[in-house]
């Protein structure tokens, strides 16, 4: 939890300590697994006083057009020398292209839907952002392996049932406990694999299960999108989020662009970008 590591702020002649939270973009589903959520990082960073800060919302990746593509990462977050880095696309239903996509937490592995039905490998996630994502069985195009999470890895899946995502980190840094960051859940014959706590969408199934959509990481959660199964195909990842948050006995920001919301609520001046923009101390 973000409030557990009790963040003071402090300033001196010329510079401000602030406590920020950046997540990226999650990685969007593929074809036959799923994709990671983005990179979540939480802590404090020293700023000058009369400087103008860019920020930057990472988008969520693509999601795979058909069984036998990957889905794309998505793109990294970045408030002044902090960079969150985009979630791993997800693997597909091939022999070529079944490895999931290395990223803030790495895309899911897929397996090939033919013969010898080799498994992909899961992507990586980064050290301090995210971890690895789920394997595949290697028995064709029946399951696919989920994303990882900012505080877990995903699941691997087994013969008709996909990989749960891996599990989001929860902070409070917005005056409430909300969860980021989600993998997401791989396609299952019968059953699919939920989305990670923090975002992450659900993978599809298709005849055994009955049809059942994939869905999309969420908005401004850096969720990772879901699988997609056959000609229910996948989902794309959900953007990122910046959040900056400082006792309120301090003035106001002098500036910012990107539409932030304000807040001063519990001690704290907070602001929030759901779009990319700047801020001037």
């Amino acid at each position: 939890m973000f409030a557990a590591k009790n963040f003071l702020l402090t300033t001196t002649a010329a510079q401000i300590t602030v406590d920020y939270l950046v997540v990226a973009g999650g990685g969007g589903g593929g074809g036959n697994a799923a994709g990671g959520a983005g990179g979540y990082q939480e802590s404090s960073i020293l700023l000058s006083l009369s400087t103008s800060y860019s920020i930057t919302i990472g988008g969520g990746g693509s999601a795979a057009g058909s069984q036998s593509a990957q889905g794309t990462s998505g793109s990294n977050s970045v408030l002044s020398s902090v960079t969150s880095t985009g979630g791993g696309g997800g693997g597909a239903s091939s022999t070529t292209l079944q490895n999931g996509l290395n990223g803030g937490s790495g895309g899911g592995g897929g397996s090939s839907s033919t013969s010898p039905y080799n498994a992909g490998t899961a992507g990586s996630g980064t050290a301090g952002q995210g971890n690895a994502g789920g394997l595949a069985v290697a028995t064709g195009s029946t399951s696919g392996g989920s994303g990882g999470g900012a505080s877990a890895a995903g699941t691997n899946s087994s013969v008709n049932t996909g990989g749960a995502g891996g599990a989001g980190t929860a902070s409070t840094i917005s005056g409430a406990s909300v969860t980021y960051a989600g993998g997401g859940g791989g396609c299952g014959y019968n059953v699919a694999g939920a989305g990670g706590a923090g975002g992450g969408g659900t993978g599809a199934t298709w005849v055994g299960g009955g049809t059942t959509p994939s869905t999309a990481g969420t908005t401004n959660r850096g969720g990772g999108g879901g699988a997609g199964y056959a000609t229910n195909l996948a989902s794309a990842g959900g953007s990122g989020i910046v959040i900056i948050r400082y006792p309120n006995t301090y003035p106001d920001a002098a500036s910012t662009t990107g539409l932030p919301t304000y807040a001063n609520t519990g001690g704290y001046k907070i602001y929030t970008w759901t779009s990319s923009g700047s801020i001037t101390f």
